[in-house]
């Protein structure tokens, strides 16, 4: 099986990713939306988890074979980081949102040398603000970045233009598309949904689909 369904299917069977376009979620920002993503209940189904990390692993190793260090991305992407680098026998670390205020004041946790080829690991991305942070705090540091492994992205324009402006590769697991065919095939949503989550993905502040 293709892994973007295989992940897409396995994401659905446990709610990590769960639609609701008749009642959307509204996000910190304000956006109402028809997708509710939490991909750390992947980490409570073993199952699952061996799925996906096993997925990452195998990312990392077909598309940056030269990559000498794992970095997560705090906090999501931490755990995710540690069990691929775990089947990959590679170091991790990860990146905070901010320095400490104490200690030595690290951002970086984990031993990084400058020139090390570094991918991070990220559970999500959807406007891809927080994962190019991370990026630029590893460049800062003289680690060069290869890219990105993301669990799942919504494939949205500002999350695309972003990544390109940043120069930085992104390969996720799977996507928006994918699981919006996988959950109208296996009855999470109606056939007749897809159009309306694919506006939402193409426009999340246009709240037309909403009702429609």
């Amino acid at each position: 099986m293709d892994t973007k369904i295989e992940v897409a299917k396995a994401l659905l069977e446990i709610k990590a990713v769960f639609f609701r376009p008749e009642e959307p979620f509204v996000w910190a920002s304000g956006i109402k939306s028809p997708v509710y993503c939490d991909n750390r209940l992947i980490l409570t189904a073993p199952e699952k988890r061996t799925l996906v990390e096993t997925a990452i692993a195998q990312t990392v190793k077909n598309n940056y074979p030269d990559c000498e260090v794992l970095m997560g991305t705090s906090t999501a992407g931490i755990a995710h980081a540690a069990i691929a680098a775990e089947i990959l026998g590679m170091p991790m670390g990860y990146v905070r949102s901010g320095a400490k205020d104490h200690g030595r004041q690290n951002q970086i946790e984990g031993r990084l040398e400058k020139g090390q080829k570094v991918v991070v690991i990220e559970d999500l991305i959807s406007t891809g603000g927080s994962v190019i942070e991370v990026v630029n705090v590893l460049r800062q540091a003289g680690a060069e970045v290869l890219g990105i492994v993301s669990i799942f992205t919504y494939g949205m324009q500002k999350g695309i233009e972003r990544l390109a402006a940043a120069n930085v590769k992104n390969i996720s697991l799977t996507n928006f598309d994918t699981i919006a065919q996988v959950a109208a095939e296996n009855g999470y949503i109606k056939p007749e949904d897809i159009a309306r989550l694919i506006k939402f993905r193409d426009n999340p502040s246009d709240e037309s689909w909403i009702g429609a």
